[in-house]
Formats: C-alpha cells, structure tokens, sequence
C-alpha cells in the first residue's frame, strides 16, 4: 500500500474568519499552486469549508475539472470562543498539554482526532493521490500525530501557502515539505 496525501495550507488571506477570502497575493498564490500540481495525478481533492482554503485549491480544481469536496472536520481549530490576548502563549500550551482546553474553544486532542479521522478514511479508500486542505492550528496537529517532533516552533515556521507530502506504506509515514511560501 503506497499512498499520498498533500496537506496544503491556505494562501495568504485577509483574516482569519471562516468568510474571510485570499488577499490578492493569496489569489496569485494559488495560481502558483495550480501550476506547482500540473504533473502531479490527483484523484481527490477535500477542503476545509472555510472560504480562504476553497479559494487556494480552486484554480487547480478547476483546471483539472474535480470536485472540492467540503469537510467540515478540516476547519480550523478553534482555540477559545473569548478573546485571548495572550492567545499565542495560550496555543503553546496547548502543544505540551493536548488536553488543555480553553473556554468555548477545543484542545489539541479534540481537534487533532478529527483532522487524524479525515485522513485515516482517505487511506482507507482506494485511491492514490489525495490533496487536503486545512489550516495551520489543524495541520501542526495532524503533523504532529505522525511525527511528536513536530510542535510549537514548528507551527510558528509554517507559511502561507505550505505543502506537506505525507506517504503512506504498509510500515511508515514519510513527512516531507515540497513547499514553503
């Protein structure tokens, strides 16, 4: 069994609302994104319903006419329903205590099952490339259930866009970065 899975995070965006679209930089980005994939095999291609993230896939859904398929489980985490403003010492915590929880909001454990969910059934259909696209919080969680090492500093280094190949054999996972914006 030899699977691959991409995990994209979105092109720069002009907040962090589930409405909030690409900035014009973030546009011309994933038009580079659409061109990075021209000779990459995709059979499936599953977003977060949040608009910045359909909007980075779409020039290249569309140039290879697949669907974008919405899931849910692939939006961002929420870290806390009140205002934190020390909210990025609050998301450390967060990489050391996968339990820790903050009001309104979910944990690192919460969140990463579901993102963890999402591509655990990809892998289990018959495919062979898959792109997933989600968000930073959601995507350093995901990486992290693959590879512990992957934590806070790394979250902090991720860009926008970023691409993540994750290669599934019957033994491992290999993580490797195809991509940094």
């Amino acid at each position: 069994m030899n699977k691959t899975i991409y995990i994209i995070r979105h092109c720069k965006a002009e907040g962090q609302a589930p409405e909030a679209p690409l900035t014009q930089e973030g546009f011309l980005q994933a038009n580079e994104l659409a061109e990075y994939f021209s000779d990459v095999k995709v059979d499936r291609i599953i977003s977060s319903p949040f608009l910045r993230a359909i909007q980075t896939i779409k020039p290249f859904a569309d140039n290879r006419d697949i669907e974008v398929e919405l899931e849910p489980r692939l939006a961002e985490r929420v870290l806390s329903s009140a205002k934190l403003p020390d909210w990025v010492e609050k998301l450390e915590a967060t990489f050391y205590d996968m339990d820790l929880k903050y009001e309104g909001g979910e944990s690192s454990d919460e969140a990463r099952k579901r993102i963890v969910e999402v591509v655990e059934e990809i892998i289990a259909e018959d495919f062979g490339t898959a792109i997933i696209v989600a968000h930073g919080g959601i995507i350093s969680l995901l990486l992290n259930y693959y590879d512990e090492s992957f934590g806070f500093d790394q979250w902090k280094a991720l860009s926008n866009p970023d691409i993540y190949q994750l290669t599934f054999s019957d033994d491992a996972v290999h993580i490797n970065r195809t991509w940094k914006g």
